[in-house]
């Protein structure tokens, strides 16, 4: 059993990339791991601002905002799923302000004990190029917090909420949040 942070980017209520990480947390359920959502888009959440304050004043991050409501999970976490649309070809603000501030937990007196991600990454183009650069910038997360790549799924010509119920992605989401140990396979779509 594994403890699974599942970070959402989507903006929109039934989002594709919402819809993503909900199938994602029922196959993880299935299989008997915890599962904590953190939906970006319901919460306030403010920059990492590089004042090297971490953990000064009891919380992860000086900013009082809802990151320190995720911080403590995520020192519990053995798993972190980032579940996105595309936004300029990476992840957009409001997820990349997450990633900006696991910044606390870099060398500081409460490290991460993360040892694999997932990436669920979902866009209108139809090119599947397209997904290069959040699949770089998220392998170079991995490979700056030595994190096994678990899944990447990528899911084209999806836009308007709810497309993605017209591909077979939910199913594959699903089928990746069972997670089996670190090593058996890895999916890359």
């Amino acid at each position: 059993m594994k403890n699974i942070v599942v970070i959402t980017g989507s903006p929109r209520k039934g989002g594709n990339s919402e819809l993503l990480a909900k199938a994602f947390r029922e196959g993880a359920e299935e299989a008997g791991h915890n599962v904590f959502l953190f939906e970006t888009r319901s919460k306030k959440l403010s920059p990492c601002t590089a004042c090297n304050a971490c953990f000064r004043k009891g919380r992860a991050c000086s900013v009082n905002d809802d990151f320190n409501e995720l911080a403590p999970v995520l020192e519990n976490a053995d798993t972190i799923v980032f579940s996105t649309p595309l936004y300029w070809f990476t992840f957009p603000a409001h997820i990349k302000m997450i990633i900006d501030k696991l910044y606390a937990f870099n060398g500081g007196p409460r490290p991460l004990k993360i040892k694999e991600a997932v990436l669920l990454v979902c866009a209108e183009t139809d090119d599947i190029k397209d997904f290069d650069g959040i699949v770089t910038t998220y392998q170079s997360i991995l490979d700056y917090k030595k994190w096994e790549n678990a899944g990447i799924l990528k899911v084209p010509n999806v836009n308007y909420a709810g497309d993605v119920r017209k591909t077979d992605a939910l199913d594959k989401a699903k089928e990746m949040g069972e997670l089996p140990p670190s090593g058996e396979w890895r999916r890359d779509n």
